[in-house]
This record gives C-alpha cells, structure tokens and sequence, in this order.
C-alpha cells in the first residue's frame, strides 16, 4: 500500500493537498453561514447556474478560462436569485427552474462543442484535482480568501439576519444587502472550486462538513472548527484513498468523487451514532422515571375500610 507521506512528497500531490486545505477553510466558514440561514438549495441553486459559464469558459479560453466564465456567471446567477428570493418570487420554485434549465444548458453546449464529449464533462463536473497549477491555487487563495473575509467582516449583521430576520428589518438594517453579500461569498467558493474539485462536487464541500458539525457540537464558531477539522481530514483522506485505488487497487477513479464519498460516509455515520446515543439516552431517562414512580418494597398499602 503506497504510504500517504511518500505521496505527499510528489510535487502534483502537494499541490492538491493545498487546494483541498484552502477550500476546506472557506467552505467551512461560508457554508456554517448558508446553513444557519438555510440556503443550501439555493446554493445548489446557485452551482448549477454556474456550469453553463464554466463550459463557455473551458470552451473559449481553455482551463485558463473556467474561472472568468464561472465569474461571470455566478455574478449573474447570484444577483438574480437574490433579488427573485427577496421579492418572493417562489424562491424554491424559481431556484428549481433556474437549476435545471442552467444545468441542461451547460451539458447541451459540451456536447455540441468538445469532440470528447464523456472526458469534457467529467472534467468541468468533477473537477482535476490532481492538475491542479500554481496559477490554480492562486486563483483559489485569492477567491477563497475573498469568500472568507466577505463573510466574516460581516458576521454580526449575518448571524442576526439568520436567527430574527424581523428585527433585522425593524433595525434598519439593509437586509437584502447581507443577503446579497453571502450570496457572493457562496459564488466565489464555487467559482474557486470549480477547476479543481468540479462544479458538482462543490456543493458537498459547502454542506456536507457543515452538516456532520452541526450533529455534534451546538455554539456557531464551535460549528466552524469542527467543520473545518471534517473538510480537511476527509478531503486528504479522500485524495490518499483515490490515489490508492489508482495505483494499487487498478481502478481509476475521480479524487474529486473519492472525497465526497468520504464526506458522506462520515456523515452517515455520525447520523447512526448520535442517533444511537439519543436513543440511549431516552431509555436511561424513561428507566429512572420509571424507578423514581414506581412503589419502594417496604411501601405502606393503605388499609381499605368497608
């Protein structure tokens, strides 16, 4: 079994590694903030409205130009959904509409533009971890830190906007512009992650460590970290074990795909655990109910007078 350390020491590894690792940070803090205000079908929303940029990009400019047609398209997509979900315009209906109609989009230009039809699209979905350049991870720090710093400069307004969205109003406060803000700081990590884990498997890396978090610990910034630990840990144990199946197992499969498996197996089993724990834990209280009401053995029986 080829050992993690020796891996690590390949220049295309390092690099992937790094990629994971900073997308982990932002996706952590950007996805703790979606989930409080439960947007996570918005940001799905929102990464299949970026596909068809994604493809007019790759198509025009090459990988060189996946990250301008994704920006372009998440501005877009971002202001849209924004505006049609504060005018509650059907938010879940017309986010709907909008991912699978930009969806269908992207996969009919790759199909009528890129002579490699099954090879593009498996690409631009899901990503090519391990092509990952310095230029990518440039355009990844710089994206992912701007998500970052867009969320947490704004982390009092967003968090009082998450918990009484009414008394945000009745403050004053600008709430379609915060709303707008975290919309843009979700495109930017996808716009991010889009070369390298793909504009599918985004969507886990934005919700699944957010997910796994929020079943195990309660404060916000608490969330944050845990989040963080599960998207790093997994993300590296992922590359290892698509690495793996590559060189020593002999099956070729995505590092990108490899690691949302791993996302998702530990997520289903926290779900059994806590679910487990829970469980126990109500049939130790039902017991102690059950002793505290039930009559000792030396208890007096009152004396029935006819």
């Amino acid at each position: 079994m080829t050992d993690l350390s020796v891996l690590l020491q390949l220049p295309f590894v390092q690099s992937a590694a790094i990629a994971i690792i900073v997308l982990a940070v932002a996706s952590a803090v950007v996805g703790t903030a979606l989930a409080l205000r439960g947007l996570e079908f918005l940001s799905d929303g929102l990464v299949h409205s970026v596909f068809p940029g994604v493809v007019i990009g790759f198509i025009a400019a090459g990988t060189d130009g996946v990250y301008v047609g994704a920006g372009i398209a998440a501005l877009v997509a971002t202001v849209a959904l924004t505006i049609a979900s504060a005018r509650g315009i059907g938010s879940d209906a017309t986010i709907a509409v909008v991912l699978a109609g930009a969806f269908s989009l992207g996969i009919v230009i790759v199909s009528r533009s890129v002579d490699d039809y099954a090879s593009g699209l498996e690409h631009l979905l899901f990503g090519q971890l391990l092509t990952v350049s310095s230029a990518d991870i440039v355009a990844i720090c710089v994206l992912g830190g701007a998500a970052v710093l867009l969320v947490v400069g704004t982390w009092k307004e967003q968090l009082l906007v998450s918990f009484d969205r009414k008394q945000a109003q009745a403050s004053g406060m600008r709430v379609l512009a915060y709303e707008l803000v975290l919309n843009v700081a979700i495109a930017l990590v996808v716009v991010a992650a889009a070369r390298a884990v793909g504009n599918l498997l985004v969507l886990a890396l934005l919700i699944v460590p957010v997910a796994v978090a929020r079943l195990l610990v309660r404060r916000v910034w608490t969330i944050v970290a845990v989040s963080l630990l599960v998207s790093v840990g997994c993300g590296l144990l992922g590359l290892w074990a698509g690495l793996w199946l590559s060189l020593d197992a002999g099956i070729q499969a995505s590092p990108s795909a490899v690691l949302v498996l791993v996302l998702v197996a530990l997520y289903l089993v926290v779900v059994a655990v806590t679910r487990l724990v829970a469980l126990g834990s109500s049939s130790r209280r039902r017991s102690e109910a059950t002793r505290v009401a039930a009559p000792s053995g030396d208890a007096v029986i009152p004396e029935v007078v006819s």
